[in-house]
């Protein structure tokens, strides 16, 4: 595969979504370095993990179905997975971290 292969039409829109997840993931990461609590910690790279890996994978799915012809919905089910269990573990975090600082 070469850049010729993918149809200008898909690469500048496939494009920008990779930049912008790039940027929320480095949000969420710069975020991770300066907060100072552990509950304010939690919120910045969640956002950098759902939106910016959603972005990736919607520029995939747009890049994988210029290049098939057809419509690949493949990643819709990684995207779906990521939705799903990024935030029921951010939870999950809160309540041990609730929990132990009651203690």
């Amino acid at each position: 595969m070469t850049t010729a292969d993918v149809p200008l039409w898909a690469a500048l829109p496939a494009a920008l979504l990779l930049v912008c997840g790039g940027l929320l993931t480095l949000v969420g990461s710069l975020g991770l370095l300066r907060l100072d609590s552990f509950f304010a910690r939690i919120h910045a790279p969640t956002m950098g993990g759902t939106l910016g890996a959603g972005c990736v994978l919607v520029a995939s799915m747009l890049v994988s179905s210029a290049l098939a012809q057809r419509l690949v919905i493949h990643e819709l089910l990684i995207t779906l997975f990521v939705l799903i269990t990024a935030p029921v573990t951010t939870m999950m975090l809160m309540r041990a971290a609730i929990r132990r600082s009651r203690e």
